[in-house]
């Protein structure tokens, strides 16, 4: 990924309290034949959230899962429903469960969100402030809509996003690179796994 370059070059870093969000990471995007299936790169990516998510646990910071669940008639999924009819595919209790990796353990949140921002529509913004968090490790699928929409969001809503670079995907690169380029130049901070593990071993 090309460097953010001229006005685009700030860096926020990690804030004094995390929490990890696993964004949609259920069957829809990692099975083949499903119709969101998010390309061939997603059992790394899962891998990668595996190792985010324990990090996290021996951290002991806050750990959000998200899913997707729209009303049979769709009346609670608005604009976005009818824009991407496809997302009734979540209605399938094989495709909109979890991966088996990534099974949330007792006590983690799980939020249900009808648009693509975590934020958006669900009382995360304010179960994290109770908590002291400013600072969101997002990870998940896909990179050009819910990663993006999320980081967005956390942004506006005065949270640092961290965006982990091996724990995203999207099925297709361009769509990929080129957000994630615009998340570094103006939204929040791209990383590598490698450095989010680290600030959570330090604790």
């Amino acid at each position: 990924m090309p460097d953010a370059t001229g006005p685009f070059t700030g860096h926020l870093g990690f804030g004094a309290s995390s929490a990890l969000v696993v964004v949609d990471m259920v069957n829809a995007y990692t099975d083949p034949d499903s119709d969101l299936y998010a390309g061939e790169q997603m059992p790394e990516v899962v891998a990668s959230i595996v190792r985010l998510v324990r990090g996290a646990r021996g951290a002991g910071i806050p750990i959000v899962y998200t899913g997707v669940q729209i009303a049979p008639d769709g009346s609670d999924g608005g604009v976005f429903a009818r824009k991407v009819p496809s997302v009734r595919i979540f209605e399938d209790p094989v495709l909109g469960a979890f991966v088996p990796e990534l099974e949330p353990a007792p006590g983690e949140t799980v939020l249900m969100k009808q648009y693509p921002s975590a934020l958006c529509g669900t009382p995360l913004a304010p179960m994290l402030r109770t908590k002291g968090v400013d600072t969101l490790i997002i990870c998940g699928v896909s990179t050009s809509g819910c990663i993006r929409a999320t980081a967005t969001d956390a942004m506006q809503q005065g949270f640092i996003p961290i965006v982990v670079r091996e724990a995203v995907g999207d099925r297709h690169p361009g769509p990929h690179e080129a957000n994630l380029f615009d998340i570094e130049a103006k939204i929040g901070d791209v990383v590598s796994e490698a450095e989010v593990l680290g600030h959570l071993d330090r604790g």
